[in-house]
């Protein structure tokens, strides 16, 4: 069972109308910098290295930057399936749109829920290390300080998306000034050669030193994965962006190439300037500047650091609810919820949608912090999984022939791709996969009992009519 793809008019008479009587849509007014501006800012470079980073720094050691590197060198195949899938089918709707439109509606809304998953998780995530950052100048709880960014972050979403895009922008430079300072500190306080990035070394019990096994780094690259995976954003913000047959390709590309040194090149410096193997291990990147330059530098970087957080919620809450609005305005709920998550505020923005991915973010900051990165990590790649198989039939019936950026080396690239995601995923603990698996348990049901007995009138999914080849 496929989906037809189609205008929005068409698909929806009757979703949440205008006045003039035609569906709601999101208006295109950002071009490929602000398009590029929001997308890095969700991926949050800065924040990334210094809140997900030093989790693997304390369970991989020297070998964090060779599982980074190798996660992003599969992102790059992951971005080619991106790039050729949103400009074929430019949707809110990102992951699910595009798998339902090439595998069909269950395998689409599967992918939503994981997508779903991944989206409410991960901005709570990122908020819970701002305490981690302010202690400079105050300290405070780490769940509620979280919390505070992420009700912050929900009233910056209500805004016009140009404005976030320059509010996103000035704290974007921050955090890459924050990142090329560690940098540069790093690497002229370098203790160790670049043969340390191989050597495979992680402090143990005892100040022993043990060994990273290859299994490790296998199991470690669900979070590589996850550190570098808010390029999708650029699919999440098509149907705002200007040309998007030409510019969701550019911004996912760009996007995972400034990222992916924004973050790799300080996680080397980190890994061969730390004074010791059990220095590196602790993970404490914002103890090490100080011990490279002096307190004020070390405060300097951990504000930045702040703000990064800031701006990284403020975005993935802009992704997040368009990702809510676009499954209110494809049918995926009773009625009197669709309307209501398709509803558009003063300034454009999906304002109920958008209070209902910030305040349960919010609520899950008090949740166990592993528990997140474990489901995340799943989330994520089975998430690529299905996209990849997307990819792999993006090219057959009517889609062979219609206007998209098209990858190369298809269909070898999906392909490898789906096999090495597969067996990450065949790595990850089974605490992570029960709950992931459950979740994705329970969705079918729902899909079972509700989405398919209405297969005419529910889960309808269309691409705007507007799209400019």
């Amino acid at each position: 069972m496929t989906d037809t793809l189609r205008p929005v008019e068409q698909a929806l008479p009757d979703a949440a109308p205008t006045a003039s009587g035609s569906p709601q849509k999101l208006k295109r007014s950002i071009g490929i910098v602000g398009g590029t501006l929001l997308t890095l800012s969700c991926v949050t470079p800065a924040s990334t290295l210094f809140v997900v980073v030093p989790d693997l720094f304390s369970s991989l050691g020297t070998a964090t930057a060779l599982t980074i590197a190798i996660g992003s060198l599969l992102c790059i195949a992951v971005a080619f399936c991106y790039s050729e899938l949103g400009t074929l089918i430019p949707s809110a709707g990102g992951e699910y749109a595009m798998v339902s439109t090439m595998a069909g509606r269950l395998a689409g809304w599967l992918v939503f829920v994981l997508s779903l998953l991944v989206v409410m998780i991960v901005p709570p995530v990122i908020a819970m290390g701002t305490a981690d950052y302010l202690a400079p100048i105050v300290h405070l709880n780490p769940s509620m300080a979280g919390a505070g960014v992420m009700l912050l972050a929900t009233l910056a979403g209500l805004l016009d998306l140009r404005a976030n895009a320059w509010i996103t922008g000035v704290f974007l430079v921050l955090e890459v000034i924050a990142a090329a300072v560690v940098a540069v500190l790093g690497f002229t306080h370098s203790r160790r050669g670049v043969g340390s990035l191989t050597s495979m070394q992680v402090a143990g019990s005892g100040g022993h030193t043990d060994t990273v096994t290859a299994m490790l780094v296998v199991s470690g690259l669900a979070i590589a994965l996850f550190i570098t995976q808010g390029f999708s954003t650029a699919v999440y913000l098509s149907e705002e962006l200007e040309n998007p047959r030409r510019n969701v390709a550019r911004t996912v590309l760009a996007t995972l190439a400034i990222s992916t040194v924004i973050i790799l090149v300080p996680v080397v410096a980190i890994t061969m300037g730390a004074s010791d193997l059990s220095t590196l291990t602790g993970g404490d990147i914002s103890s090490m500047v100080t011990a490279w330059s002096n307190s004020a530098v070390g405060t300097f970087v951990s504000l930045c650091v702040a703000l990064a957080i800031i701006n990284a919620g403020i975005v993935m809450v802009i992704q997040n609810s368009r990702v809510l609005f676009a499954s209110a305005r494809d049918k995926a709920w009773p009625e009197p919820v669709n309307q209501s998550l398709s509803r558009l505020g003063r300034f454009g923005s999906p304002w109920v949608a958008t209070l209902l991915v910030g305040v349960p973010g919010a609520l899950l900051c008090f949740v166990n912090l592993d528990t997140l990165y474990g489901v995340t990590g799943v989330s994520v790649t089975a998430m690529y999984l299905l996209v990849a198989v997307a990819a792999l039939l993006a090219r057959r019936g009517e889609h062979r022939h219609t206007p998209a950026w098209r990858m190369p080396l298809w269909p070898a690239m999906p392909v490898l791709l789906i096999a090495v995601l597969a067996y990450i995923l065949s790595q990850q603990e089974a605490t992570y996969l029960l709950w992931t698996g459950g979740i994705t348990a329970v969705a079918t049901l729902y899909w079972a009992f509700y989405l398919r007995p209405r297969r005419e009138t529910r889960w309808l999914v269309s691409i705007p009519e507007d799209v400019q080849a």
